[in-house]
């Protein structure tokens, strides 16, 4: 081993020790003020997260005790090795949604075999996250548009109001299926509608708006839920034909090892990407906001690496994949959560709630959790964002629908691969077209400042041209930036001087370098010197590197605007200046004038 590789490996070995470490750097912050705070977050959290497990988890296609096991197990790992001070985590619609449509392909939900799949799929999940993050991957979630999560989860949306529809009218129908296809399964049989099933769900959903519009952080859900049970026992639903829930078979979660064959790896692999993909998008948009509103420090490698352990250890103790969830951290902010420890107490005690409220869940009708499940489903569309996006992009309008309606006529998992390459599309497509303008002096405020000359029919120097280029200037872009040099050049005639603003410009390769050589050279044959601006260090290295200095001379390279145009219009033709009643630059002070 050289001596240079001994200090990367020392380092790594270093940062790896860190990122794993049991002892989390907000152990520093606990105290008895903060402890208290953290236990009352918690303890809302847990009766908030109690029906909502239960009903992720029958969105997922697993048996209700799953979605608990998640909220357990899962949410305590991911917090302690997680980034974010407030966010908690566990099991999620859009997850589950993605769970059910890729392990249903496989197997029939809620079969030993479906869960062993669910269950190994969590595993997969929790691998390539914990790499994603020991790699450092954590800055290409940004390359992604958020407009991909809101299309994404409009269509997770509709497929979970589609799957609970039938089951909220107390109809019975056939599992599986995309969107159009549930619904039509639901619109044959509306003619077998229960009644009493009706008349539990409206109870339900009254009481779920009636407690929320009194305060938000009282336990609406355990409370709707409670009010649907009570409503089935005075119609007394069972006899009435309406469906109940069974026994929850246990309220601790046992260790079973995830069952692992090449060929379910196989199978498994391209869902296994996108639910880790899509948790992964989840809980860094959560910790990021709650980050930002609280100015805490945020490190979203060290938050995928909390994912990844949260899931791959939870795998062993029957939970199925998790992220963050957005309803609990809003709701553990609000309840003066300071630290992890508030998600961790949270899932301490859920499951005392459960030991004391498992043996009344066989009372709870069916069609009060479907109703709990389609009124979580109305409130995942972002009906707000997606006005939004239409509104004011165009291209972001094409990711949102192109993924929504993916997600709605082919799969789920389909759609978010679908948004990603749209979001890529269009990031590539922007880089390849900078803004390139022409620039002119005018006065806002009090101030010199420059605007597009060509938009806002801005008067321009007869003897300096002022052009901006806005972007990368790279091989994808060259071609976009001749053109509009051309085209401009065409609209402004010929100048004596020509001043090129690279300021917005934060990358420059090979062929970009060649461009500004050739227009250098060009320019210089028609009797038209150059001047660059630029500003920033590493684009003025590279200018040196690839041999744009040479040729354009020092005394042609500024870093302030002032000095360009300074230089610019000494260089100016006096004849010209003392006819000119434009004076459009301060430093036009300085030449002769019109007597």
């Amino acid at each position: 081993m050289t001596q240079k590789t001994m200090p990367s490996m020392v380092g790594l070995t270093h940062q790896l020790a860190r990122q794993l470490s049991p002892v989390r750097p907000w152990f520093s912050k606990l105290s008895p003020k903060v402890l208290h705070g953290d236990l009352t977050a918690g303890f809302t959290n847990a009766a908030i997260v109690l029906p909502q497990g239960v009903a992720f988890a029958i969105i997922a296609g697993l048996p209700p005790e799953y979605g608990l096991y998640t909220a357990m197990v899962v949410t305590i790992i991911s917090a302690f090795w997680g980034a974010s001070m407030i966010m908690v985590s566990g099991p999620t619609t859009a997850i589950s949604a993605v769970m059910f449509a890729s392990v249903s392909e496989f197997a029939e939900p809620g079969t030993a075999v479906y869960i062993g799949l669910a269950i190994t799929l969590t595993l997969m999940v929790g691998a390539i996250q914990l790499a994603a993050g020991l790699a450092r991957l954590g800055g290409l979630i940004s390359f992604v548009s958020h407009s991909v999560i809101t299309g994404f989860t409009a269509a997770a949306a509709m497929l979970i109001a589609a799957s609970q529809l039938g089951g909220s009218l107390g109809i019975a129908t056939e599992r599986g299926g995309g969107v159009v296809e549930r619904l039509h399964r639901v619109w044959d049989h509306l003619g077998d509608t229960n009644l009493s099933a009706i008349y539990i769900s409206i109870v339900t959903l009254v009481v779920l708006l009636g407690v929320m519009k009194v305060d938000k952080r009282l336990p609406s859900y355990v409370l709707a839920l409670a009010a649907g049970s009570i409503m089935g026992i005075v119609l007394d639903a069972p006899n009435q034909g309406v469906a109940m829930f069974e026994t929850l078979a246990s309220v601790i979660p046992s260790f079973v090892a995830p069952e692992i064959t090449l060929s379910v790896l196989r199978d498994l692999l391209p869902s296994a990407f996108a639910v880790a993909f899509i948790g992964l998008l989840e809980a860094i948009s959560i910790g990021k906001g709650f980050a930002m509103r609280r100015q805490d420090s945020y490190d979203s490698n060290q938050e995928i690496i909390g994912q990844g352990m949260g899931n791959i250890i939870g795998s062993f103790f029957q939970s199925y994949a998790g992220s963050g969830s957005f309803t609990r951290s809003g709701l553990n902010a609000e309840s003066g959560a300071q630290t992890p420890v508030a998600a961790i107490s949270a899932s301490v005690f859920l499951l005392i709630l459960l030991l004391i409220l498992a043996p009344f869940v066989s009372y709870v009708p069916v069609p009060a959790m479907a109703t709990l499940i389609l009124y979580v489903a109305w409130r995942l569309i972002d009906f707000a964002e997606i006005k939004h996006i239409v509104q004011d992009s165009r291209s972001e309008t094409l990711i949102v629908f192109g993924t929504f309606l993916t997600g709605i006529i082919l799969e789920l998992d389909l759609a978010i691969l679908v948004g990603v390459l749209l979001s890529l599309s269009v990031f590539l497509h922007k880089s390849a077209n900078p803004i390139v303008s022409v620039g002119a002096p005018t006065h806002v405020a009090g101030r010199r400042v420059f605007m597009n000359a060509h938009a806002y029919d801005l008067d321009q120097c007869p003897q300096i041209v002022a052009m901006r280029m806005d972007g990368p200037l790279y091989f994808a872009s060259v071609e976009h930036v001749a053109t509009e040099f051309a085209r401009l050049e065409a609209l402004n005639g010929k100048h004596r001087t020509r001043l090129i603003n690279l300021v917005g410009v934060g990358k420059i390769d090979l062929s970009g370098a060649a461009f500004l050589q050739k227009e250098i050279q060009t320019s210089r044959a028609q009797g038209v010197d150059t001047y660059l601006l630029v500003a920033n260090p590493e684009v003025v290295r590279l200018l040196r590197r690839f041999h744009v200095i040479d040729g354009l001379g020092e005394g042609n390279l500024f870093p302030h605007k002032s000095e360009a145009l300074a230089a610019a219009v000494e260089k100016a033709s006096d004849d010209i200046c003392a006819t000119c009643k434009l004076r459009l630059f301060h430093e036009c002070a300085k030449k002769p004038s019109a007597t």
